[in-house]
């Protein structure tokens, strides 16, 4: 394969991490070179930070432009998350609602093969897939990179069939995608690329990123090319405009923008762009797959492997693979963006360059737990068991925290809830158990002896049996 790799920057790893780049940078230069492949450009964030970016060969073969952290892809289907970006901020102003049927903003929607005790086709459903509308528009664009715009869309959707009955199975679908930026559209009053524009990227100073690529944004835009094929033959792939598809894959970014898309989604408040409970919303499991290992939120997909969930979307269109992936509780991203049909880089496939960034690198990022802090003189006088009807409480000081438990439990450890102090004598309930105590107020009320009296948890409370 020809031409040098841009060389890695970004903030210094350290050494343990390092050492696992190194073996990244050894397995993917060798895995490019064998598979022939043009190029592709990777960074790893933590929280606000892209702590390391590399290009990988080429971004133009012919003029030998090099990739790297600024070379602009079309990153296709990623391009999902900012058009359910743009209807969750619609939803928030009050001027959409996600369970309302989408004819309220597109009159002229309809769909062949409806039953008459089905439910009228949603916003949820389009950001969900599970509107049961076919995968695409009536064209076949995949195969001759000509995509029909909004008339045509409106023209032949209600010539289309449904093929499964809403809400029952899940099915992806760039039309369903496509509809849901003519809902932005309608309900917003602009176009869905000045909305993405003026409402998410220039408040996320995500400079290089446009629905489609002209002027100089084209000039940078990385060369698309096909799989390879028997006799190495890989064709450049042409340009087209993805017209009224745009809102399910038109985008084009770069790694050092999608790096800022990142950090936002791990500290969204103060950005302009949605409320940090919104993006909890969307990136929480709406739907589930039947081996209950990933499902689908509004607009992210969320798989899980091993103990960590991905939340994040990749992407595919002509000339161009794309990954982004996110750990939301530790707040790393992995971004992969490639120029080739082939590039692969998206989790769960054998040689997925972003899968061996989260087994080999990301799991060497993970802090170490905080030192626990020292326990509060007063948390002596809460210790002890507390009985009711229904059962014991006991409290205790457990790795620095004041902990409650069920001490009749074959195991308690699992059940444990923590209490965070929140005011005097007032806690809140934590835990990770199925069905456990968590998010509860907890009080203790002490007596004339300034002893406690009772303890309160929610509405229901446990008397002392002893304390101390």
């Amino acid at each position: 394969m020809g031409g040098a790799a841009a060389g890695a920057k970004g903030k210094q790893p350290d050494p343990g991490v390092s050492s696992r780049l190194k073996l990244l940078e050894a397995w993917f230069e060798s895995s490019l070179a064998y598979r022939d492949q043009p190029g592709l450009s990777l960074g790893i964030v933590r929280d606000q930070e892209l702590i390391w970016e590399r290009g990988f060969g080429l971004a133009d073969t012919e003029a030998g432009r090099v990739a790297d952290a600024d070379t602009l892809y079309r990153i296709a289907s990623i391009s999902k998350l900012f058009t359910a970006i743009a209807a969750m901020q619609l939803r928030d102003e009050g001027r959409l609602r996600l369970d309302e049927p989408i004819q309220t903003y597109l009159p002229w929607f309809s769909v062949r093969g409806r039953a008459p005790d089905w439910p009228e086709t949603t916003l949820w459903q389009l950001l969900t897939h599970t509107s049961g509308l076919p995968r695409e528009a009536a064209f076949p664009y995949w195969n001759e990179n000509d995509f029909p715009d909004a008339d045509q869309i409106r023209r032949t959707v209600p010539e289309q069939e449904l093929v499964h009955p809403p809400e029952t199975r899940w099915k992806y679908s760039n039309l369903a995608y496509a509809l849901a930026g003519m809902v932005v559209e309608a309900a917003s009053g602009r176009s869905y690329s000045d909305w993405v524009a003026t409402r998410i990227c220039d408040p996320l100073e995500m400079t290089s990123t446009t629905v489609e690529a002209a002027g100089d944004h084209r000039d940078r835009l990385a060369v698309g090319y096909g799989r390879r094929m028997p006799g190495n033959v890989r064709e450049v792939r042409p340009f087209s405009d993805t017209r009224a598809i745009g809102a399910a894959g038109g985008v084009v970014s770069s790694v050092r923008d999608l790096a800022r898309f990142a950090s936002f989604l791990f500290h969204p408040a103060g950005k302009g762009v949605l409320r940090p409970s919104t993006i909890r919303e969307m990136q929480r499991v709406h739907w589930v797959r039947p081996d209950w290992q990933g499902g689908w939120g509004l607009g992210f997909s969320l798989l899980r492997r091993g103990e960590r969930t991905l939340v994040g979307h990749g992407g595919w269109l002509a000339g161009y693979q794309s990954s982004f992936t996110t750990s939301p509780q530790e707040k790393i991203a992995v971004i992969a963006l490639g120029n080739a049909d082939d590039a692969a880089p998206y989790p769960g496939r054998a040689d997925s360059v972003v899968d061996r960034v989260w087994s080999w690198v990301a799991s060497a990022m993970r802090p170490l737990p905080a030192p626990p802090p020292p326990p509060e003189p007063i948390w002596a006088r809460y210790v002890g068991l507390y009985r009711s009807a229904w059962g014991d409480r006991q409290i205790l000081e457990l790795d620095g925290r004041l902990t409650m438990i069920a001490p009749t439990e074959p195991d308690p450890f699992p059940l444990r809830v923590t209490l965070d102090p929140v005011g005097k004598h007032r806690f809140r309930t934590r835990s990770d158990a199925p069905f456990g105590e968590d998010g509860d107020p907890v009080v203790f009320e002490f007596g004339a002896d300034g002893e406690v009296a009772r303890l309160r948890v929610g509405e229901s409370y446990s008397l002392p049996v002893r304390t101390g």
